[in-house]
């Protein structure tokens, strides 16, 4: 387990204690089970309720010899309990309640997950509000590309956030299932009316069909779902790093009074924290594909997955939790800076509205492939110019002054280079996201 990372509530479902406690939820629900459908004595049901319990010292004595921990702890359960602890564990097998224990957990990870997750949506909904008409250029292959807003880049990652939320949900049904099926799934040694109503007790849905173990492509399934949430993370964060670069400086990681970004240059901020999310991203993806090659176990079972999920599980739901707040407290302070993003914007001189002036001609009737010819020889001519440092006319004044944009209508070039056109639907988006 990645202690570091841990915040107290994803790191208690994820304790040593809480996994003995899953596992006396599952054995004390199979025997109330056991015991309405007439198998085990009521009273006896009901004294196991009362008197069961663990002690992890006590059962660590016990795996020393039986080399088996629930072996070890279904012993030490039924020590507290006294004679009537012979009906706990009657008729089931170790992954009944190893994986219906383990779903349990899942399961409750996941719904802080999704807390977090409608913490971050939160916070990104209202930052993109907030700059929902703050232009910013847009970029494709890093190369500046037409106008947009910070907010419309803030809704996509709303969206995206939204799908992530869908996936998650899917994924914790996934996981929310329990087994108590015996020794290889086939319900040879216990009455199939128990599976039902201990899980209906613990909140599970049973497992329609099992083997020994549960099939592992349901917890592939939550793994790869947590590594695309974390893939998301990533992506913004890059982006954050991205614009935080000194040459473009429009967001930047909020840098606390006292905060130190360099041990040898003292005027550094850095994106450390976008970082951190980052390269956290990859662990998560490293456990999602060892959760792939748990799908592949030998006849009924064999136990090459259990050791894997004894930390990938634990680790990565730790880590998700540990990102979502971070990244979620980044977005919170973000400190962004409207005024760069106009420099930036005009950086060109007013290439970035090169297409609305190719429309423009094409519009009057010019063919397309003569407008854009017209566009790109001044748009090219104006870049090199700027870029040389050499004074002399801008792109609009360029084009302007070329004979063959004198079939627009006056004043045509000039509406070409109105911002506003760029953000005419700004609001529709953000109503189809309900920001």
């Amino acid at each position: 387990m990645i202690e570091r990372y841990s915040r107290p509530a994803m790191a208690g479902i994820w304790s040593e204690q809480n996994k003995f406690q899953k596992w006396l939820d599952v054995e004390v629900a199979a025997c109330e089970a056991q015991a309405r459908i007439g198998r085990i004595p009521k009273a006896a049901a009901a004294k196991i309720r009362r008197k069961a319990g663990f002690d992890l010292k006590r059962i660590a004595e016990l795996e020393k010899v039986t080399d088996h921990d629930l072996i070890a702890f279904v012993t030490c359960m039924a020590e507290r309990v006294g004679p009537e602890g012979r009906y706990i564990h009657l008729g089931m097998t170790s992954t009944d309640v190893v994986d219906t224990a383990q779903a349990l957990q899942l399961r409750d990870s996941a719904d802080l997950l999704l807390e977090d997750l409608a913490a971050l949506r939160k916070v990104l909904a209202r930052r993109a509000r907030e700059h929902k008409r703050t232009p910013q250029i847009g970029r494709t292959h890093g190369i500046q590309a037409e106008p947009l807003t910070f907010g419309l880049k803030l809704a996509l990652w709303v969206a995206e956030l939204d799908r992530t939320v869908a996936r998650l949900k899917a994924a914790r049904a996934a996981v929310a299932v329990g087994m108590v099926s015996g020794a290889v799934g086939t319900y040879s040694n216990i009455d199939p009316r128990v599976e039902g109503i201990a899980c209906r007790l613990l909140g599970l849905e049973p497992d329609p069909a099992t083997n020994q173990t549960q099939s592992r492509d349901r917890h592939a399934e939550f793994m790869a779902t947590l590594a695309t949430a974390g893939g998301s993370l990533e992506k913004w964060a890059t982006e954050i790093r991205n614009l935080q670069r000194t040459e473009i400086l429009e967001v930047e990681q909020y840098f606390a009074p006292g905060q130190k970004g360099s041990s040898a240059m003292p005027h550094k901020r850095n994106p450390m924290l976008a970082e951190r999310v980052a390269g956290l991203a990859r662990v998560l993806r490293g456990n999602a594909l060892a959760a792939w090659e748990n799908m592949a176990l030998w006849h009924e079972r064999d136990i090459t997955h259990s050791s894997v999920e004894r930390v990938i599980f634990a680790d990565s739901c730790i880590l998700l939790d540990y990102m979502l707040a971070k990244f979620t407290d980044l977005m919170d302070r973000l400190v962004v800076y409207p005024a760069a993003m106009r420099r930036n914007l005009e950086l060109t001189g007013g290439l970035v509205f090169s297409q609305r002036v190719l429309l423009a001609l094409t519009e009057a009737g010019m063919r397309r492939e003569d407008a854009y010819r017209v566009v790109q020889e001044n748009a090219m001519a104006s870049w090199d110019a700027r870029l040389k440092g050499e004074d002399g006319p801008d792109f609009r004044q360029r084009l302007k002054s070329d004979p063959r944009t004198r079939g627009l209508k006056p004043g045509a070039i000039d509406a070409a280079f109105d911002l506003g056109a760029y953000l005419r639907h700004v609001d529709l988006i953000f109503k189809r996201l309900k920001l």
